[in-house]
């Protein structure tokens, strides 16, 4: 019996150090034509309600809103065209990764620019089963701001029963603690970056950085890292292996202390997406600093969003 139980505590002692492991290898690594390849460009209606038309993917390459090179894939809104008000809204791009990543997976975002300008909702997260579920296998946002305004926000959106303590380690402000979709609007339980090179304009004028997210059954973690700042070396020369425990405390710290991250998160799939206006962008852009309304602005000021646009170095995937 003796035996048998220090086997067992072992065993499991083992096994829980390799389930959570620290230490990750390359699974996909996306960069220039790879986000074409791995990525499907959804032609839907937007689910947050905003003033975009998101186009096929034919239509994308066709406008130049998808364009990939050696180095570079950029997703863009037009930016040529004033907006009949009773027609569709801007053209834009929503795309979405043909692979799921689950438990104990890392993506690794390297970026030279995100959209920019008033009106614009840029967002790149992670959603359980293709949204079709939601939110009862999460959605995790890495990036995701508007209106120019203020820094990056990182949040969870759960079903009922997942809530976030108030003081954890973490270098970010956390805000509201309930991740249950209905609470509040579903604000989710975001935390405030105060970096603010973490978005938008300043992001882009210091020629961009790195994002990092960690899913794990015992946390989440999101990581930033600006452009010309002390980066860790597995995360700047894009490694084929990394490891987490180095990369030190991170911007958002969502631990499940009160929140089963296994029962809240299946396996996510991988959004990059661009709308104007909607449910976020457009409840306060009265607040926002930005002239006229917004559907009227993202109606008839096409050349204000020359800047919409994401420009990605890379995108890698590591379990």
């Amino acid at each position: 019996m003796a035996i048998y139980s220090i086997w067992s505590l072992s065993f499991f002692l083992v096994f829980a150090s390799m389930a959570w492991a620290a230490t990750y290898t390359v699974s996909e690594k996306y960069v220039g034509q790879d986000f074409l390849n791995g990525f499907t460009v959804q032609n839907i209606a937007d689910p947050t309600h905003g003033r975009v038309n998101y186009v096929n993917a034919a239509t994308a390459a066709s406008d130049n809103l998808t364009f990939a090179s050696s180095t570079n894939f950029v997703a863009r809104a037009d930016f040529t065209t004033v907006l009949d008000p009773n027609g569709p809204g801007r053209n834009s791009v929503r795309l979405m990764s043909n692979k799921q990543y689950g438990i104990s997976s890392v993506l690794v975002a390297n970026l030279n620019h995100m959209p920019e300008g008033c009106g614009t909702w840029p967002a790149f997260w992670t959603v359980g089963d293709q949204g079709d579920d939601w939110p009862n296998s999460g959605e995790i946002d890495i990036i995701e701001g508007v209106n120019n305004v203020g820094t990056n926000q990182g949040t969870l959106h759960t079903s009922p029963g997942c809530t976030m303590p108030a003081s954890r380690a973490e270098t970010g402000t956390a805000l509201q603690s309930d991740c249950d979709t209905a609470v509040n609007g579903n604000a989710g339980c975001g935390v405030s970056f105060n970096d603010a090179r973490s978005f938008g304009p300043t992001f882009n004028s210091n020629g961009g950085g790195w994002y990092a997210m960690e899913l794990t059954g015992d946390f989440i973690k999101i990581w930033f890292w600006p452009r010309g700042t002390s980066v860790p070396s597995d995360v700047s020369s894009d490694s084929s292996s990394i490891d987490t425990d180095n990369w030190g405390t991170p911007v958002a710290y969502f631990p499940n202390t009160s929140c089963s991250l296994t029962s809240h998160f299946g396996p996510q799939n991988i959004i990059i997406n661009l709308t104007f206006c909607g449910d976020w962008a457009g409840a306060v852009y009265p607040s926002s600093g930005c002239p006229s309304t917004c559907v009227d602005y993202v109606n008839n000021n096409p050349a204000e969003f020359e800047n919409a646009y994401f420009d990605f170095l890379s995108l890698t995937a590591y379990t």
